[in-house]
């Protein structure tokens, strides 16, 4: 295994600087002795870690789950949940790891979001203990993810996030349209961005009262996926980021600049002059979007898998004939095109007070099991066999009789909950996918992959620099953004708005970006 680290630390290319195996006498009690891949995890004595347990509204956290009794019967672990409100999750992270109390494990944490915690020592170089996690080293070697990991890595070639890994790319964000209605009107699907502005133009020619496209997320999703068709970076807190990297110049970029950047805000605006875009998309609130594709008066909007199933097409119970379905994300002057980010999601910060515990090296071990192994995470995602899922002679699950949706798994037995329940082979992530929903990521997969951005790691001496910079940056550029969109200032005071934002530090925020991914690319640390 110690050599595996070191293995898996210099894959990737900006040559990862993990400490390798660090002395850990006295802090494996209840860890199980030659612990590998594929093999179930079970404590030596009964043990008990705190989490930070983001409690979801639709299914709310209960003593009494199957989930809780299995992972007991099978690992000898209980959780001693701190529950937070899911709307709050992220504000009471900050607070409980500020004031130096917060759990052992703290999960739901995206990539980048642990930078913050990085400066104060208040989190852990899990890196250092990749050793521990054999599950999670076979995922990123089998599957290619050690650039990935790179692209976590903070100036010391150490990472401080767990993430979920995918084993393959999958894009779930795109836009929802009425097919009863392109029906009606003859049209097919559009591939296309030029395609979609077609197909609203046709649907409001037929609808002329209507809004055809009214987004939800104050437009932020819609901004995303736009975005990386275009080959930039869009949705300020979704996908927007304030340097992308020009591979043709061979540096980053100021995101808010760029000429893609301009053409994406162009195509929008023009959407909105010809009344296909709803101006409202970027400040109503995602019950009014809903409200308006349920009653006619719009007609497509952003969505994912779960959205069509939970949100649409309940809306639209009472409209007769009315169907609502995915399209593949339109093709734009990037290309037809995803991008790769996705194989990596959600993951876990661990407190760096837990590698004092003396059940630290268990705790890893459980982690690595839960989280990264195949037995684990099918258990996270259906539950038990022959309890809440069957299992047939070809591999594929089903749920078991009696129970009748995701939902239901959720509720009652706390299983395919956002906690737990990530990553994963292809396999297993599709397993619950309608075949419409299979369908359309077959579509997806034939879509060129974008290639990952390098890493910048910041110095904390840069991070405390670069942050004087990003918020009066990126606030700027969305509003700004909203303004050319919605024709609240003209276009051609573009190159106004470009020096407005060289005033806010543009130019020197961009110097260092380029001067960090130098210096990581150089192994400079």
């Amino acid at each position: 295994m110690a050599a595996a680290a070191l293995v898996l630390g210099a894959c990737g290319g900006g040559g990862g600087t993990e400490a390798g195996p660090a002395d850990l006498t006295g802090k494996d009690v209840g860890a199980m002795p030659g612990y590998a891949a594929g093999q179930q995890f079970r404590a030596t004595e009964p043990v008990k870690f705190s989490i930070l347990y983001s409690d979801h509204e639709a299914y709310s956290i209960k003593d009494d789950w199957l989930l809780w009794k299995e992972l007991a019967a099978r690992t000898n672990v209980q959780f001693d949940p701190v529950v937070v409100p899911r709307s709050g999750y992220e504000q009471k992270r900050s607070l409980v790891i500020g004031a130096g109390d917060a759990p052992m494990i703290i999960p739901k944490t995206y990539p980048g979001q642990e930078d913050a915690y990085v400066a104060s020592g208040a989190i852990l170089p899990v890196s250092d203990y990749l050793h521990l996690m054999p599950n999670l080293q076979a995922k990123v070697e089998k599957w290619g993810l050690a650039g990935h990991l790179d692209t976590l890595r903070q100036a010391d070639g150490r990472f401080y996030l767990l993430p979920g890994v995918h084993e393959k790319v999958w894009q779930d964000y795109t836009l929802a349209m009425r097919t009863d209605v392109l029906a009606q009107l003859g049209l097919r699907p559009p591939t296309t961005w030029a395609e979609l502005r077609d197909v609203l133009a046709a649907i409001k020619a037929k609808y002329p009262d209507s809004y055809p496209l009214s987004d939800r997320e104050k437009g932020r999703s819609l901004l995303e996926i736009l975005a990386m068709t275009y080959g930039t970076k869009g949705g300020t807190n979704w996908g927007y980021e304030n340097a992308t990297w020009d591979a043709k110049a061979n540096r980053f970029v100021f995101t808010g600049a760029m000429p893609e950047y301009k053409a994406m805000i162009e195509y929008l605006h023009g959407l909105v002059v010809d009344g296909l875009l709803d101006p409202e998309s970027f400040t109503q609130d995602n019950d009014t979007a809903i409200q308006k594709l349920a009653t006619g008066r719009s007609f497509a909007i952003s969505t994912n898998a779960q959205m069509i199933v939970n949100d649409y097409r309940p809306a639209l119970e009472n409209v007769p004939g009315a169907t609502v379905s995915k399209i593949t994300v339109p093709a734009g002057p990037a290309g037809n095109v995803i991008t790769s980010e996705s194989q990596l999601e959600n993951g876990i910060m661990i407190n760096a007070d837990a590698v004092q515990s003396p059940n630290f090296v268990a705790m890893m071990q459980f982690i690595d099991w839960l989280w990264y192994s195949d037995a684990g995470q099918e258990l996270a995602k259906w539950g038990v066999e022959g309890t809440t899922f069957t299992k047939g002679p070809d591999g594929k699950r089903a749920l078991a009789p009696g129970i009748t949706g995701i939902l239901q798994l959720q509720k009652e037995y706390g299983f395919s909950g956002g906690v737990f329940a990530y990553g994963g082979t292809t396999e297993l992530l599709q397993s619950t996918f309608s075949p419409e929903e299979l369908e359309f990521q077959g579509l997806m997969a034939q879509k060129d992959v974008l290639p990952l951005p390098p890493p910048y790691p910041f110095t904390e001496a840069e991070r405390e620099q670069a942050t004087l910079w990003e918020s009066g940056l990126k606030d700027h550029t969305e509003q700004a953004t909203l303004q050319f969109i919605l024709g609240q200032r003209d276009l051609s005071q573009w190159d106004a708005y470009v020096t407005e934002l060289g005033g806010k530090g543009m130019t020197s925020y961009v110097d260092l970006v380029n001067s960090a991914h130098e210096r990581f690319a150089s192994g400079n640390r």
